[in-house]
């Protein structure tokens, strides 16, 4: 008997950010799968090379999440072509890095406009058709951050925890739907997202140094990218609805369980502690 595969369940695919880091690992492990995908960058000639090893079968899109009409139009076109969507993956977004009060809070608006709510317009765009069809997979990558916040990063942690509540509410409504909801959470994984992140003011502030070269050291050692797709794969394979911890063993399961059994404030120290910050 032949392994089961994603396509013997979805058909179809768009998944944002899928240009580099995880969002390419994403979108090559369901194309492995026999999926047809889009794939969406802000610039579609990063995304040249997947278009040339899967002809016919991945579609570039450019996708920019700072504007949230031109977003929507972006997917709704290929959504038409494609005749629906069975699984969409809203991975895209960004890191910004400073203090709170030292960075213009424009900077914090933009970032938290980016990844929450105008992820969270393109999940309500991708519902209905899967609503309506009574099956498909709305995939939302969160981040572990969402439970352990990181650092001169508030904005990223408020957008991925604002996600993931997202999420339980849409598992909760779309229940007997034949629709699934997956809260993707990765830790830290081998993807260059520190190359990318923004600096901001008080960026260069010794404590925010510290805290830097932590994370820094962190993403560095984390698992490849390919083994969150392994992740989704599988999530994607049992059809049902849940929140996907993935990563390195005591990020994504003794980390979790720790936090569970023990008080806030212990936990609040030992992630001072290991960013430098106690």
């Amino acid at each position: 008997m032949a392994a089961p595969r994603v396509s013997d369940l979805h058909r179809t695919a768009f998944v944002t950010g899928a240009s580099t880091g995880l969002g390419r690992a994403f979108a090559a492990m369901l194309l492995a799968e026999g999926v047809r995908v889009w794939g969406t960058s802000r610039d579609v000639v990063r995304l040249a090379e997947l278009a040339a090893a899967h002809p016919g079968r991945f579609t570039p899109v450019a996708l920019d999440l700072r504007d949230a009409t031109a977003a929507l139009a972006a997917f709704r076109g290929p959504e038409k072509d494609a005749g629906g969507f069975d699984v969409v993956v809203n991975n895209a977004g960004y890191g910004a890095f400073g203090g709170f009060t030292s960075a213009d809070f424009a900077d914090w608006r933009a970032q938290l406009e980016v990844m929450l709510v105008n992820t969270a317009a393109l999940a309500h765009a991708a519902l209905p058709g899967m609503l309506a069809r009574g099956r498909g997979a709305l995939v939302n990558i969160s981040s572990l951050a969402a439970e352990f916040p990181l650092p001169f990063q508030p904005a990223y942690n408020m957008a991925k925890a604002g996600l993931s509540a997202l999420s339980e509410s849409l598992m909760i409504e779309t229940r007997g739907s034949g629709v699934i909801v997956l809260d993707v959470r990765p830790g830290d994984y081998r993807t260059d997202f520190e190359g990318s992140v923004a600096r901001l003011p008080g960026a260069d502030a010794p404590h925010a140094m510290r805290a830097w070269a932590a994370f820094e050291a962190m993403m560095r050692s984390g698992p490849h990218p390919d083994h969150a797709a392994g992740s989704l794969r599988r999530a994607l394979l049992r059809n049902r609805s849940a929140t996907v911890r993935t990563g390195r063993f005591f990020q994504a399961v003794a980390g979790p369980l720790l936090a569970r059994l023990g008080p806030l404030a212990l936990n609040r120290r030992i992630q001072a502690r290991y960013f430098g910050l106690d």
